[in-house]
Formats: C-alpha cells, sequence, structure tokens
C-alpha cells in the first residue's frame, strides 16, 4: 500500500502524452493483476464463516482460534515487506507470479490439512502470498496505465478486495451444511484464482518503469507501446526516465537519516503523528472483528451456525456497495468530513451491537428443567441460559417454540462441541450404571430431530437483528470514510523527500493495530463480555473522533506545498515566511502550535 502511494507520487506523467489508442489491453491486464486483490478480499472474508466449521472439527481453543485468523495478517505484514525489496530487484510481473504460486500452495495446504497445526502453517503460507501481491499489484498497475485513466484502474484493486470479501460470504454459505470438509472448500477454492493469473502472467509485460530503472530502455519503449496502443511514447518515456532518476537520488539517503530529518522538521513531524494516528483509529474502532469474526458475532447473537454463515453476507454486500460511496464522495465532500462522519456513523452502529448483546443478556431465557430432576451430575447446574454457555463445558438445549420453558443445561460433548451435548451422559444410582437417551444428544443430531436445537455458544434471543443491524451499520459508516481515507490522506500530506518512508511507517502502525485486535478478540469477549468489547471499540471511536477533529486539515484541492503549510506551527511559519503562499489559517483543522 504505500509503496503505491509512494510510486503514484514519484511519477508525472506529461500532460501532452498519447493516450487516445485502445485502452482493452492495459484494462485486460489490470483486470488479471488485480485478482490479487480479489484473492487478499477473499482470504479475509473467508476465516469468518470457515472458522465456526474448523473449530468444531479441530476442537480449536480460544487462542488457537486467534492465531489462525492472526498468522495471515502477521506474515503479509513481513512479507510485504520482503516484497518491497524484491519488486525492485527482480520485477513487478515477477512478484506477482510468485504470490499467486506461493498462495495457491497454502490454498491447497489448508484445504488438505489433516491437524491444527499442518492449517495454521497454510494460513501463513496463504499471509506470505497476500503480502506478496499487497504491494506488487498497485505499483504494477500504476506503472502500466496511462495517467488519465490510472487512478481508476489502480483504484479496481480495492474494489475486488471488496469483491472478494462479498465472494466468500457466497461461498462459505453455499458450504456452510457440510460440517465435516464444508471448510475445506472454502479455504481451497481461493486456489483456483490465483492458478488463472499465474498462467495468464506468463503472457503480460514488466512494468515499463522498471525495465527503465534496470537500463532496459528499448524493451521498455516497445512494451509502452503496446500498452499505449500508439508509437507515440515519447514524451511519457522521457517523464519516466527522469522520474527513475529523481528516485535513484531518493534512494541513495539512508533510511534511519530520512527518519531522523523527519522527526527533526516540525510540519513533517506533525503529519507523520496524524499519518499513524489516523491508521491506527482505523483498526482500533474494530472493522476486522467485522471481517475476520463476523460469523462468530451473528452466532453469539442467536443464530445457528449455518445461518449465521449466510447472514455474513449482509454486511459484506454492504461493505461491497457502500465503497463506491466513498469513491464518490471524496473529492466532493472532502477527507475530513468523510472521516469525521464515518466515526460517528461507526459510533452509531458499535451502541446498536453492545445495546443487543446486553439486552440478550438482561432477557437471557431461564434454564427450566433442572438436571436433578432427571437424577443427572450437576456439572452444568445454572438458573439462566447465559451463565451457562458462557462454561465452555456447558451448553443450552431447548425447544424452538418455546425455549423459555424447554431449557435444560447439559454438558458438551467434548469433540465436538457445537454439534450435541455429552452423548455419554450417565449416572451412577443403586441399581448401577444407566444411560440417559437425552435430548439435544448425538443420536439426535445424526437423525436430524428437529424438536430441539442445541447451543453451545449461545442464547435465543428476540434481539438477534440488532446484531445485523449493527454490523450492517458498522460497514456502512467504515467504507465511504475511515476505511479509504487513512490511506488518501497519507499520500498527500508528507513532501516527495520523505513520503515512502512516511507511508512505510503508517502502514506498519496498521498492521500492528489489526494483528492487537484480530489476536485479542475472543479473549475480550470471554473477559470483559461481548457487549463490553464493544463499548471498548466505542469508547477507542469516540477518542478518534476527538483527536482527529482537532488535528485533520482538509486536503481537498490543496498543492503538496499548501498542505505541508496546514502543519507549520506559527513559530515555524514565522521563520519560513518567504515560503508562504497559502493561509492554512483558513482551515478549520489548523492548530497553530508547536508539536
Amino acid at each position: 500500500m504505500s509503496s503505491e502511494k509512494h510510486k503514484n507520487g514519484d511519477m508525472s506523467v506529461s500532460d501532452h502524452e498519447d493516450t487516445s489508442g485502445s485502452k482493452f489491453y492495459v484494462v485486460f491486464l489490470t483486470m488479471f493483476a488485480t485478482i490479487g486483490g480479489l484473492l487478499f478480499g477473499y482470504d479475509t472474508g473467508i476465516i469468518s464463516g470457515s472458522m465456526l466449521l474448523m473449530k468444531d472439527y479441530f476442537n480449536l481453543t480460544t487462542v488457537y482460534q486467534e492465531a489462525i485468523v492472526s498468522a495471515t495478517i502477521g506474515a503479509a505484514a513481513l512479507f510485504a515487506l520482503i516484497a518491497g525489496i524484491i519488486t525492485e530487484r527482480f520485477g513487478r510481473k515477477v512478484v506477482i507470479m510468485i504470490a499467486s504460486f506461493v498462495f495457491t500452495g497454502g490454498a491447497i495446504m489448508m484445504a488438505l490439512s489433516n491437524s491444527k497445526e499442518i492449517l495454521l502453517i497454510g494460513r501463513l503460507v496463504v499471509g506470505a502470498g497476500i503480502g506478496f501481491a499487497s504491494m506488487s499489484v498497485p505499483i504494477y498497475v500504476a506503472e502500466a496505465a496511462p495517467a488519465s485513466i490510472r487512478g481508476a484502474l489502480v483504484s479496481l484493486n480495492q474494489l475486488f478486495i471488496t469483491i472478494g470479501i462479498l465472494l466468500s460470504s457466497i461461498v462459505a454459505g453455499a458450504f456452510s451444511g457440510d460440517k465435516e470438509n464444508g471448510w475445506r472448500y472454502m479455504l481451497g477454492i481461493a486456489g483456483v484464482p490465483s492458478i488463472i493469473q499465474f498462467v495468464g502472467f506468463f503472457f503480460l509485460p514488466e512494468s515499463p518503469r522498471y525495465l527503465v530503472n534496470k537500463g532496459k530502455v528499448e524493451e521498455a519503449r516497445k512494451i509502452l507501446e503496446k500498452l499505449r496502443d500508439s508509437p507515440n511514447v515519447d514524451n511519457e518515456m522521457r517523464d519516466i526516465e527522469k522520474s527513475v532518476k529523481e528516485s535513484r537520488e531518493f534512494e541513495q539517503s539512508n533510511v534511519f537519516a530520512t527518519i531522523g530529518k523527519m522527526l527533526g522538521n516540525q510540519p513533517v513531524r506533525k503529519a507523520l503523528l496524524l499519518g499513524c494516528l489516523m491508521q491506527f483509529f482505523q483498526q482500533l474502532c474494530g472493522i476486522n472483528t467485522v471481517i475476520y469474526y463476523s460469523a462468530s458475532i451473528l452466532r453469539m447473537s442467536g443464530f445457528p451456525s449455518k445461518l449465521a454463515i449466510w447472514l455474513v453476507c449482509v454486511p459484506f454486500a454492504v461493505n461491497f456497495l457502500a465503497t463506491f460511496i466513498g469513491i464518490y464522495l471524496v473529492e466532493r465532500a472532502g477527507r475530513r468530513i468523510l472521516t469525521l462522519g464515518s466515526f460517528v456513523g461507526i459510533i452509531i452502529a458499535l451502541i446498536v451491537l453492545a445495546v443487543g448483546f446486553q439486552l440478550s443478556v438482561i432477557h437471557t431465557p431461564p434454564v427450566a428443567l433442572k438436571n436433578e430432576t432427571y437424577g443427572l451430575p450437576s456439572k452444568c447446574e445454572y438458573s439462566k441460559c447465559d451463565p451457562c454457555v458462557r462454561n465452555k463445558d456447558c451448553g443450552f438445549c431447548y425447544s424452538k417454540d418455546n425455549p423459555t420453558t424447554t431449557g435444560s443445561c447439559l454438558p458438551v460433548y467434548s469433540d465436538h462441541p457445537e454439534r450435541y451435548a455429552d452423548p455419554n451422559f450417565t449416572y451412577q444410582n443403586d441399581t448401577g450404571n444407566f444411560s440417559i437417551n437425552f435430548r439435544c444428544n448425538k443420536e439426535n443430531y445424526e437423525h436430524d430431530m428437529k424438536g430441539f436445537t442445541w447451543a453451545d455458544n449461545y442464547c435465543p434471543t428476540e434481539y438477534s437483528w440488532m446484531a445485523v443491524l449493527g454490523l450492517a451499520l458498522f460497514v456502512i459508516g467504515f467504507a465511504p470514510g475511515l476505511g479509504p481515507m487513512p490511506w488518501t490522506v497519507n499520500s498527500e500530506i508528507y513532501p516527495i523527500w520523505a513520503r515512502g518512508t512516511a507511508i512505510s511507517i503508517s502502514t506498519a502502525v496498521n498492521w500492528i493495530a489489526n494483528l492487537i485486535v484480530s489476536f485479542t478478540f475472543l479473549s475480550l469477549l470471554e473477559s470483559i463480555t461481548t457487549y463490553g468489547t464493544f463499548y471498548l471499540f466505542c469508547g477507542i471511536s469516540v477518542l478518534g473522533l476527538i483527536v482527529l477533529y482537532f488535528m485533520l486539515p482538509e486536503t481537498k484541492n490543496k498543492t503538496l506545498e499548501e498542505v505541508e503549510q496546514l502543519f507549520m506551527s506559527e513559530e515555524y511559519r514565522s521563520q519560513h515566511k518567504k515560503y508562504m503562499t497559502y493561509e492554512a489559517k483558513d482551515n478549520p483543522a489548523f492548530a497553530g502550535e508547536k508539536l
């Protein structure tokens, strides 16, 4: 992501270049390249539905579930850094092909895994593929596209990510009925588009800018003529050669020296703080709990697993559609209004989620049929459903027609706690051992008896709809503003000498915050309750709204020089008056204090 912005910022293509030729080839090339975005989105979303089945199949602990989700994120962050190095050494095309090959291997490994350890390794491998693709695809598209449609084609990568997330929910729903192997199909099917991408790239060219950087100017010219469908590429070639020369000058400076210079420069230091805070709050508002754990959230709200997996389509479809709102409004409403308005929407959504879960706890159904009535052991002797299901060794068995008078708290079957109660539910009395063929046991499950429902970690409630509404409101609020705006603002607020390093730092903050949220969410649910967790995210979002209200200026329709002046303190401005061309006090978010 950071490299994408860096490259876009470094490339200046002449306004006189000829882009009148057919754009079919470059669009075709972009479609193949952005399969990487599709895979990124698919893998991000598919873990939500597949986790419900994998949890039961492998009997995963809370920590192991968090590890499986977070492994891909950590690997992607690490290999995105590696990709930034090897894309310059071996080329964009080669790295994209490596990404698709690695991703395919990881998908196959996950689909065929017979242990949770192999599954975890497969998630790490897939994360490596995502990391390679996340850096190389945007750069490749930006360098191949003509200036007139570059923004639109680069945006296709983000659009394909949302398409991949939506597609994952449909695939997960299609295989949700197969509790034994459905998760294998969900994870393995991702290898199909990655194979298509790998094969397709054998027939696609390398980036002209990369070839110029390697001294292969004539080869770059031929490829550019094909991409533009015109021999008139002299102006663009000159601009590329100039851009490459300037980039080499920047690359000669040591990264630590650049960081030191950034921290010693007041406007850049303040801009960097803003960029990092935007990335931090983007993740700490809890967005990836919606993406990674949406099916789990819906199940905890009272929906059965199969229905919960299908209902994930609702927030994911809304996320896809709301992305277009951001694309439409970014140059109309501006970055500041979209970001602050996004926070307001997210806060409302989190309150809906928290209140919904809190009401479910308050109105949790009673355990009407006590185990002691049947002479059964008191291992799971609770008076209400909520404390029953919060004990990982117990579950709630009830009739859908009347859960308030038919509920009982029973021990789970340790091998498959989600499916049914302990089939070996026995009691020792004076006459010896006898087996109780109680409801919600294995026999009921295998004979598909619909009279009773087994719930190992949720309670039937009338407030389940609030979870669906809350998730939908969350993505409606997030997608147009807090989703894209941190990346947009970070691409605009740094001078060119600091842009690449600053965006890399802010991107690292994003990955780290993402990892923190994904690795702690389930543990938070257990320690401070579900509604407490969403109130926590709500509080963080309120803090983010307040901080960015005072720190975030409007950068719409500003030149880079004007944007830089927005972050200057009065002292710094007074020392550099000869460079002032824009009155930053005209911006409502400008703060003149020294930072």
